[in-house]
């Protein structure tokens, strides 16, 4: 099995990479999809080397005592930075996991799991299956095309341009924000404790909808939904033609459905 411990900046290059696991620190890390070799680039490393394995397709680049399962609690002091470049196949599975470092993951079309305590997570254009886990680190999406699962305790997740097979984020007091656009099959079940969350869908979406928040404010753009009673706690209705599935709960925090003809001075409004 060839290792490798990288003690200063490099660059390996390796014949085939079929699945790929990465576990940093602290610093910055981006995982780009690529048609070329595969390769890792490090551009600095402090403190501890990294040991890189590659056997039989599956690529691991991490410390020796920084396992993934237990990234959420590996806190220690100390300053283990780096940065470094992956590029893979689109089609390679990856893990990516880091403490405080920020991270980008690009262009991958299979199975994507990222984990995160307080370092700032970018998918951009990553489709098929997603699992986003942090503590305080916040998760961008931008172009989702397939499933997302997310789950913080105060992270917060924004997902810019859409257009999910399912997404279901959890989060205790993180906000959650949803640029979307929603196929007939779309499913999205966004829920919060004391965090907000803020939804937008097309004018002329087709799908049944439900707001429901315990003590904060629910407002929507799309006349069509209404509340089961007077002072009723819950906006549910059928948008279009319905088909997609979108609902939206809170305990504490607002529920603002937006649409995407709205002006910005209306949501402004809404936001108010």
């Amino acid at each position: 099995m060839p290792q490798w411990t990288v003690h200063e900046p490099g660059r390996l290059t390796f014949d085939t990479v079929t699945d790929l696991s990465v576990r940093i620190v602290a610093g910055r890390l981006a995982v780009l999809a690529s048609d070329g070799p595969p390769t890792l680039e490090v551009t600095d490393v402090q403190k501890s080397p990294l040991v890189v394995t590659h056997d039989d397709g599956h690529l691991s680049v991490a410390y020796r005592d920084l396992t993934w399962d237990g990234i959420l609690d590996w806190l220690r002091p100390g300053t283990q930075s780096t940065t470094l470049t992956l590029t893979v196949p689109s089609d390679c599975p990856v893990q990516v996991g880091v403490i405080s470092a920020s991270a980008v993951v690009t262009g991958f079309e299979k199975r994507a799991n990222v984990k995160s305590a307080s370092g700032e997570i970018v998918l951009d254009g990553v489709s098929g299956e997603v699992h986003a886990e942090t503590v305080s680190g916040a998760v961008e999406s931008r172009g989702l095309a397939g499933d997302m699962d997310f789950t913080s305790v105060s992270g917060d997740l924004t997902v810019a341009g859409g257009t999910p097979r399912r997404l279901n984020a959890k989060t205790v007091s993180g906000r959650i924000t949803a640029d979307l656009l929603l196929t007939p099959t779309g499913h999205v079940t966004l829920n919060s404790v004391g965090g907000a969350i803020v939804v937008r869908l097309p004018r002329s979406v087709d799908a049944d909808v439900t707001l429901r928040s315990a003590s904060g404010r629910l407002k929507s753009a799309f006349p069509g939904l209404v509340g089961a009673r007077p002072g009723s706690k819950s906006l549910t209705g059928r948008l279009g033609g319905g088909m997609a599935y979108v609902s939206a709960n809170t305990v504490s925090g607002d529920v603002t459905l937006l649409s995407k003809e709205t002006t910005q001075a209306d949501a402004e409004e809404e936001m108010a």
